[in-house]
């Protein structure tokens, strides 16, 4: 088994307003980088309705699907803009994520990397924000839970701003935990310690601004890692956001390519003693470029080498 790629070209047709940090360029930049690595690429497919019902309604896809615009921009709020491929993209990045914990239950895979845009984990119930559609990461923990029969699923989502949408999906299933890095203050202003989730499912882990891999690093291992080795989860899920690299403009975190490959490998450890090794993670945002591809390089190759240990 190995490690694989899951993307397809019609996530390159989201476009968005020209000088948007969440541009077509993100994606080329990662599939460019990762190109070297020769792994094998699977294409996403569209996310089936009954599968987005696990966690949204049916007026939220409705909402989606009206708003598309037949060319130019209709916006949703003063980030989140839809151009006509953008619903195509997202229902593609959904789906990719549920494709993966198919391939990686399956046996196709040990672990994949869902490389797709537009990212989710801003995604609430009913509201699209923060340059998501829907709640990506959040359907695949449901799908492998009610599809594939699992008992417990883990979501880590590292992105330098608080998943509020992931939150919101899955603090009242008391199968799910989920776990959060992020800056604060920042965007979107939620993610505080003191929310735990209605199962004391949730544990947020608010850093400072200008905090750095020294910082990032301790809390994982404080309270971040432990809590998920208590959980023993049966699959564990990764929101792979990059951009509290120190060259990302759009927060203050100082962290770099090797933070991010030490924290792949101590979940990689933790998916090996309670998971088979099950391990689906899901591009979220990384707004500079150079900083992008890099660290999508340095978490992938750790992924990768778990297939080769």
């Amino acid at each position: 088994m190995t490690t694989k790629i899951i993307t397809h070209a019609d996530c390159l047709e989201h476009v968005n307003l020209p000088g948007h940090p969440e541009q077509v360029a993100r994606l080329e930049y990662v599939l460019n980088a990762l190109a070297p690595l020769e792994l094998k690429t699977v294409k996403a497919p569209l996310v089936a309705d009954n599968d987005l019902l696990r966690v949204h309604p049916q007026r939220h896809i409705n909402t989606i699907r009206a708003a598309t615009p037949q060319s130019g921009w209709a916006s949703l709020d003063a980030d989140t803009h839809m151009s006509p491929g953008t619903l195509t993209a997202a229902l593609r990045a959904a789906g990719g994520a549920i494709r993966a914990v198919d391939m990686v239950m399956a046996g196709e895979a040990n672990n994949v990397f869902v490389a797709t845009r537009p990212p989710g984990h801003h995604c609430e119930r009913e509201t699209a924000m923060g340059f998501c559609f829907f709640g990506n990461v959040a359907l695949a923990a449901k799908h492998a839970l009610d599809h594939h029969g699992l008992k417990r699923v883990a979501i880590v989502d590292f992105d330098v701003h608080h998943g509020n949408g992931t939150q919101d999906l899955v603090e009242g299933d008391s199968r799910i935990f989920f776990a959060s890095t992020h800056q604060m203050p920042l965007y979107p202003g939620t993610g505080h310690a003191h929310e735990t989730g209605g199962y004391a499912n949730v544990m947020n882990c608010p850093l400072p601004d200008g905090a750095g891999g020294k910082a990032f690093r301790a809390v994982m291992e404080a309270e971040i890692l432990p809590a998920i080795d208590r959980w023993a989860p049966d699959f564990l899920l990764i929101s792979a956001g990059f951009d509290a690299h120190k060259a990302d403009p759009l927060a203050g975190m100082t962290l770099t390519e090797g933070d991010f490959a030490w924290v792949t490998q101590r979940l990689c450890d933790l998916a090996a003693k309670h998971c088979q090794d099950r391990v689906v993670s899901c591009l979220e945002g990384g707004y500079d470029l150079e900083a992008l591809a890099a660290c999508a390089v340095a978490h992938v190759n750790v992924l990768k080498e778990q297939t080769n240990g």
